[in-house]
């Protein structure tokens, strides 16, 4: 019977088991405000790295990072009615610039500071963007006009989860403007594709990439693209979205250039964007019941080694040793990239440091003692293999050069492990010869019954009313029509019209 780290197992409790994992592996804690967290530094590194390896991608598309107002004027949004409409329970507004005494010990607004305008705190930048485009674009030789920022945006969520929905979030938002609707859809689909190769590569993480339902579309797009990923309790997350917005932002903002025949047109534009909801993804797809697997392409470090040392003479050459088994491993490279490798030398008790690493999700924790000194030896932990079947860890005593060797191998190895698992849970719980939604997801409100595609005809207006308003009572939800799915063949599965695309059904977070 093997002990956990955690004191919540996934089959118990998934939710405790999601919060204890933020906990224990130090990734975020409550900051004191609703819906805020503080991101720790292992959390927060991991967001480097994503930042880091996904940055790269966006500039090698030619798209040019920047950075925009926190606060926008309420008349941008004004301007486009859908998208005030789609954000507007979710603004935190600012109305007054300074705070009085009220006597009582109290701070309170100033009634004479208020602000002549309202500024809404960002919630998405499309209309202070828009508002810039409109500035910098004049003429077709201007186009495409494409901009990148990383920044924190401001929804105020009812109901919080760190790094799933929380009212102040990191993310980088993608906006670009085009001369036709043919420019920007290719621009649409390249972000797309980068969400779901970067999803499905540093992140180890596969998901289904696909079109949104009209119901679900971004608030004044024309279309919007996701990826979605399975949790392991069977629950759809959104991780990514690319949406194609028409001109509707453009003439809302003016965005106008002039053609190559000397008239006047609005440009296509588009808006992309990943958040740190990614982390959330990346716990409830790889972790374990001992806490975190962290996929080595984004873990800040990718192997620890641990000195054993015993308050006697030889701490210091074993503390020598695990020195130099660093250098050399830092002279490596994995992935492109060279080897990311920390000397835990924490007054810490060895074996609370290594159940820490573990809870944290380091791919390799490295042990070293006397003996393994002595012998040249180190113990290896692998973090996706850590049991042997008898229950034990699953330490392999190895010869410390055969070990540096194979580091960039056994990382590798550790990186696909991850993929390939999590691959044959979602292909597994993909269900596709359901014919009745209710008794399928009947008494599973944790998720556990997985996805269902069916066909469908894609129906608008009140029938799309009414199939939504069915799954609502559910507590299910359209995620999207896979790009890859087979094509349709056969009856709407709500309609009974002849079906265009297969979509996929599903609990969500």
């Amino acid at each position: 019977m093997i002990k956990h780290a955690l004191s919540v197992t996934r089959a118990q409790n998934f939710a405790g088991w999601y919060q204890e994992v933020i906990s224990e592996a130090d990734l975020a804690e409550e900051s004191g405000v609703r819906g805020c967290m503080v991101i720790r530094p292992w959390g927060y590194g991991m967001w480097e790295r994503i930042q880091k390896l996904m940055d790269a991608e966006i500039k090698a598309a030619g798209v040019e990072n920047c950075y925009f107002p926190l606060f926008i004027p309420l008349s941008f949004f004004e301007k486009e009615a859908d998208h005030v409409e789609g954000f507007a329970k979710e603004m935190a507004v600012v109305t007054h610039h300074r705070l009085v005494s009220d006597g009582n010990g109290k701070l309170i607004p100033d009634p004479g500071s208020k602000l002549e305008e309202p500024l809404v705190v960002r919630p998405t930048s499309e209309t202070v963007i828009g508002a810039a485009m409109s500035r910098w674009v004049q003429s077709w030789r201007d186009l495409p006009l494409m901009v990148n920022q990383w920044a924190n945006v401001v929804r105020w969520e009812m109901r919080t989860r760190m790094f799933l929905r929380t009212s102040e979030f990191l993310w980088q938002e993608g906006h670009t403007a085009h001369v036709d609707r043919a420019d920007a859809m290719q621009e649409t689909m390249r972000a797309l594709e980068m969400y779901r190769a970067f999803a499905e590569g540093p992140l180890a993480m596969p998901v289904v990439a696909g079109e949104k339902p009209e119901n679900e579309r971004f608030p004044g797009a024309v279309a919007t693209y996701s990826i979605e990923a399975m949790m392991q309790d069977g629950k759809a997350l959104q991780a990514g979205t690319s949406h194609y917005l028409g001109t509707g932002f453009a003439e809302a903002s003016g965005i106008k250039y002039q053609d190559k025949d000397g008239n006047q047109q609005f440009a296509h534009t588009t808006s992309w964007g990943v958040s740190t909801r990614m982390i959330g993804g990346v716990i409830m797809t790889h972790g374990d019941d001992d806490g975190l697997r962290c996929p080595p392409q984004i873990a800040p470090h990718q192997i620890v080694i641990i000195p054993m040392l015993r308050d006697n003479d030889e701490d210091e050459a074993v503390l020598a040793y695990c020195r130099s088994l660093r250098a050399e491993l830092l002279a490596l490279n994995v992935f492109g990239e060279p080897l990311r490798v920390l000397l835990d030398t924490k007054a810490t008790k060895a074996s609370n440091k290594r159940w820490a690493w573990v809870k944290k999700g380091a791919p390799i924790i490295v042990e070293v003692g006397p003996r393994d000194m002595n012998e040249g030896k180190a113990a290896v932990i692998r973090r996706d293999s850590l049991y042997k079947d008898d229950g034990k860890l699953a330490t392999a005593f190895t010869p410390r050069t055969e070990f540096v060797a194979s580091a960039p191998t056994l990382l590798a190895d550790i990186q696909s492990n991850l993929y390939t698992e999590a691959k044959a849970r979602l292909e597994a719980n993909i269900h596709r010869n359901i014919t009745d939604l209710a008794q399928h997801f009947a008494g599973d409100e944790a998720g556990f019954a997985g996805w269902v595609e069916v066909q469908w005809s894609r129906p608008t207006g009140a029938a799309l009313d009414a199939i939504v308003g069915q799954l609502k009572a559910l507590k299910i939800t359209m995620r999207n029509s896979p790009i890859d799915a087979a094509p349709a063949n056969g009856p709407c599965f709500f309609t009974g019209d002849p079906a265009v695309e297969r979509i996929l059904i599903g609990r969500t977070y």
